[in-house]
């Protein structure tokens, strides 16, 4: 049975153990206010919280999944005199693109269309992601005199290579959603009409899949960007000690040998 509620900024569904988190902006290009990272931050806490919960899908709502921060509003804090753009991106940002790398839970992202900035940070911030054949990513702080943030220049390196990201940070450049693909940004790419149904498949198709596993490969993986191949071998290690003894494993065994389908519990 899904449940769903409706604030003026963020749409939230609740479906067969998957929460969908839509930004809901449309006119506005889906624009990220304070409320709407408020809004995220919430959900997210929940969503890890609730063992129900297998999977998380984030879009957005029109023609844009997310333009970057809503510049109308943070123009109107500069004007405060204890404005710090720095600040900004500490307080209010960062701790949401941390949010979602440590969600031991899988975030897809549903790419309807633009992402730019902060809204291209989220995305990639997610961990598999579904695009749509019209969508794009931009960067364009070096037109507004900035240096990408949330995220983006620790992301595009790993992605692009050295050239290409000094080439995207530079000048803006649009990364198409088959150079996306290609360069390993998103998974898929689908029809615009497709995508939210490509994320809920794969969505579902995670859902079935035992929880812990999920969960440690994604610290695992996360962790192996930030560590040599000696660590990363005992650390793997010692999450298939922690691993061996779930009710989950010894399930997955027996479905194995049993020849049938395993039902994981989480446990």
């Amino acid at each position: 049975m899904a449940e769903s509620t409706e604030g003026p900024e963020l749409q939230v569904e609740r479906r067969e153990g998957i929460v969908t988190l839509t930004l809901n902006r449309p006119a506005a290009l889906n624009s990220l206010t304070m409320p709407m990272l408020a809004a995220l931050s919430k959900e997210l806490k929940a969503a890890e919280r609730d063992a129900a919960v297998r999977c998380v899908i984030l879009t957005g709502a029109g023609r844009a999944f997310c333009a970057g921060a809503d510049l109308s509003e943070l123009r109107s804090r500069q004007r405060e005199s204890s404005f710090r753009l720095g600040e900004e991106l500490r307080q209010r940002f960062n701790p949401l693109i941390l949010q979602i790398r440590r969600l031991e839970k899988p975030v897809i992202g549903a790419v309807n269309g633009l992402a730019a900035g902060a809204g291209a940070s989220l995305i990639l911030s997610c961990d598999l992601k579904v695009c749509a054949e019209h969508a794009r990513f931009i960067n364009a702080f070096s037109r507004v005199g900035l240096v990408p943030d949330s995220g983006m220049t620790w992301y595009m390196p790993r992605f692009l290579g050295y050239s290409l990201a000094l080439e995207h940070a530079w000048l803006a450049k649009p990364v198409s959603s088959r150079l996306a693909e290609r360069f390993g940004w998103v998974n898929q790419v689908v029809a615009a009409d497709q995508v939210l149904a490509a994320a809920r498949a794969l969505a579902l198709e995670l859902a079935r899949q035992a929880p812990l596993a999920l969960a440690l490969a994604k610290r695992a993986i996360n962790r192996a960007l930030e560590c040599g191949l000696e660590e990363q071998l005992e650390y793997e290690a010692r999450l298939q000690d922690i691993l061996g003894e779930t009710a989950d494993h010894q399930e997955g065994v027996a479905a194995f040998l049993e020849k049938r389908s395993p039902s994981f519990k989480g446990e």
